[in-house]
């Protein structure tokens, strides 16, 4: 009875700071890339305020 609503809530939840973190440094290609972007991460490039 519920499973659709959970479905939906799934769909339009916004992705965390820590998700939308994981996804760019997953989409690294190698490992100079991955410590550049770990580096960035470091610096607050996700968690700068508006």
């Amino acid at each position: 009875m519920f499973e659709p609503i959970r479905k939906l809530a799934k769909a339009l939840r916004v992705p965390s700071v820590a998700d939308r973190e994981m996804a760019y440094l997953n989409g690294a290609r190698d490992m100079v890339d991955l410590e550049f972007r770990q580096r960035q991460i470091d610096r607050g490039m996700f968690r700068r305020g508006f």
